[in-house]
């Protein structure tokens, strides 16, 4: 393996990457159940995992422009991992689809502070099969560094794959960092049943590892990995040993006590840099050297000094250590910051409040920029429509399997559009939009309840684990501020339970407020004020549906309340109420004046009158999807030139 010549630099562009990530690529499940036997552990989450993986996501997170170079089957579990890097934002153009091998799958749990039993599903797996053919070098080249691990070197034919990685690095000038990440299960050395176990000796480990540091810039590892890149348990030993191997900046993690950073001889822990760490607690260890090299990353392609490299290294391992999951655990630029700056009372991290706000809003596998939506979730007065047309709940779910149609044929060339609609009346269409890739909102309170109740009976939490992570919590709340005192604890209640159950489950939230109410008209000078209660309350949406008004300073007053609350928030949309006309197009322009309105959800606008000819036999299902989708189009049309 050669170095670069000045003849080599020459034919590569300036890099458009920071860094590259090469090897395992799995789905984690991980039970949900904590403090037990894996055995007795009854459902499991479902994450993205494997070392280079978890790294990528982890740096695209931090603002680093990341890749990864890995294999997944030709199945759902693959295109999940595809679709999750895709949403985080991590290159994928180096990932190959594995025509007969599955994609690996690693069951994890948590059983203490010390115990987390796991088991590597990965017989011929498809990350296995990664070979030299699929190394570019000019993929390579396009990237500031590369991250091999450790994996990845335990078979011929993958080290193969990795050092032809480096050596392409090399040649183009690159950076090349190395994550030990030894797991003995994966150097055949123990059985099914030892994935949990860390360290054992192995001379053909040691030997092999050793092959790789010289070729290294950065490489990291945890005091039992550097024992098996050293051949002994003396760690400062074996990192003299890596030392008279490599010129590279070695770190060595150590647990509570932080980390030190070795960019020169080593002579006792105290020629290294140290960073220690705040005492907190340990919920999950799995997954937190993946985020402490993802930030350590962070700060080294950024040029930053060993101390910050290692701060923000220490920090996103204890963000990790303190959550569920791998990758899902790790934070995002906005939120280390945050964390480096003003610290957490919390010794349990994942408890924090504010963290665990910033870290959900920030986080979000997606951002809605304009969010045109077509709401036929209405389910009384359906009801009420089929009575008086002698129609039944079957003519109600092929209606709204017509409406999908609309949305469906408008969602092809329209950013941004969306649906809402309910499960009662509308199963069949609701499950079928999940392959349209729009926005789906779906309602959680009972129809034309008063007060507020919910369709999920008391175990708020429990039913919404049901709802798949794609539909968005969307509530109606019937809420003035001259509401007895005991009907707004009553709903402020019920609004902190759902927001708490929404946040455990990762479900996005839209609160609908509906200030008008029988006789009594909207009160827009009392949104603004509601809504600050409700953040005050700690209830904090994703989003925002707010009655129509036709003044400029109601949607002003409606941003500056989320402005002083929360900067992260998806977004506030207008909902109808069956304005049409040149009021409607007064709304839309007066909403249009806060950058932080990004749309509409409208309903009956859209429906209501080819609903009764629908109904009363008037018109053909064609005819009725027609004008659904014409006045659908003519409605956003009506938004875009408000």
């Amino acid at each position: 393996m050669t170095h670069a010549s000045d003849s080599q630099l020459s034919q590569f562009d300036a890099p458009v990457l920071d860094v590259i990530c090469i090897g395992r690529s799995s789905v984690d499940l991980y039970g949900q159940q904590t403090g037990g036997k894996l055995e007795d552990m009854a459902s499991f989450a479902k994450y993205i995992g494997g070392s280079p993986t978890n790294i990528s996501v982890g740096a695209a997170r931090l603002g680093l422009k990341s890749a990864v170079i890995t294999r997944v089957g030709n199945e759902h579990m693959g295109r999940f991992i595809l679709q999750q890097l895709s949403a985080e934002k991590v290159d994928v153009s180096g990932v190959v689809t594995d025509p007969k091998r599955l994609t690996a799958l690693v069951l994890l749990g948590i059983r203490d502070s010390e115990q987390f039993p796991l088991i590597f599903v990965r017989e011929d797996c498809a990350d296995m099969a990664l070979s030299r053919d699929e190394i570019s070098p000019a993929f390579i080249a396009s990237a500031k560094a590369i991250t091999v691990t450790g994996t990845h070197f335990s078979t011929k034919q993958v080290a193969d794959a990795s050092f032809y990685a480096i050596e392409c690095a090399r040649a183009a000038g690159r950076k090349v960092s190395f994550d030990i990440d030894y797991r003995p299960n994966l150097w055949a050395l123990g059985g099914h049943a030892d994935g949990e176990v860390r360290f054992a000796q192995s001379a053909k480990v040691t030997a092999h590892l050793q092959k790789i540091i010289p070729h290294c810039d950065l490489i990291v590892g945890t005091e039992e990995e550097w024992h098996i890149v050293g051949g002994m348990t003396d760690t400062l030993g074996a990192l003299k040993v890596a030392r008279a191997l490599s010129d590279a900046v070695l770190v060595c993690k150590r647990g509570a006590m932080g980390c030190v950073v070795f960019d020169s001889s080593i002579h006792g822990w105290k020629s290294g840099v140290s960073a220690s760490v705040e005492e907190i607690e340990v919920f999950n260890v799995l997954g937190a050297g993946d985020g402490f090299m993802a930030g350590f990353l962070r700060g080294w392609l950024r040029e930053e000094t060993w101390e910050v490299c290692a701060r923000y290294a220490n920090a996103c391992g204890a963000l990790a250590v303190s959550r569920h999951g791998c990758a899902p655990a790790y934070p995002s630029w906005e939120e280390l910051d945050y964390l480096l700056t003003s610290g957490s009372s919390e010794f349990a991290l994942r408890k924090d409040k504010k963290l665990s706000q910033i870290h959900k809003a920030t986080t979000r596998l997606r951002r809605w920029e304009r969010l045109v939506a077509f709401a036929f979730d209405h389910r009384q007065q359906f009801d009420v429509l089929a009575q008086e047309t002698r129609r039944t709940r079957l003519d109600i779910e092929n209606f709204k399997l017509l409406a999908l149609a609309a949305v469906k044929e408008v969602a092809r060339d329209e950013a941004g559009a969306g649906l809402l609609v309910d499960d009662e009346q509308g199963r069949s269409a609701l499950h079928k939009a999940a392959d349209i890739g729009c926005w789906i909102g779906r309602p959680v309170e009972v129809s034309g309840a008063f007060p507020l109740q919910l369709n999920t009976g008391t175990d708020i939490g429990t039913a919404l684990r049901e709802w798949p992570l794609s539909q968005c919590i969307k509530v109606l709340v019937p809420y003035r501020l001259d509401d007895d005192e005991k009907l707004r604890r009553y709903h402020d209640d019920l609004l902190v339970r759902l927001a708490t159950a929404c946040s455990s489950t990762g479900h996005e939230l839209l609160v609908e407020i509906i200030s008008a109410r029988g006789e009594q008209t909207a009160t827009a000078h009392d949104i603004p004020a509601i809504m600050a209660h409700f953040y005050n309350l700690g209830v904090y949406p994703d989003w925002w549906k707010l009655e129509p008004f036709d003044v400029p300073e109601f949607w002003q007053k409606c941003g500056d309340v989320v402005r002083t609350y929360d900067q992260y928030l998806q977004g506030i949309i207008v909902l109808g109420y069956q304005t049409t006309g040149d009021r409607l197009m007064n709304v839309f322009s007066a909403a249009k004046t806060e950058p932080l309105v990004k749309g509409f959800a409208v309903g009956r606008t859209l429906f209501a009158d080819i609903a009764r000819s629908w109904f009363e036999g008037m018109v053909s299902d064609e005819q009725a999807s027609e004008k659904m989708t014409t006045d659908y189009r003519s409605l956003i049309a009506t938004w875009d030139s408000a």
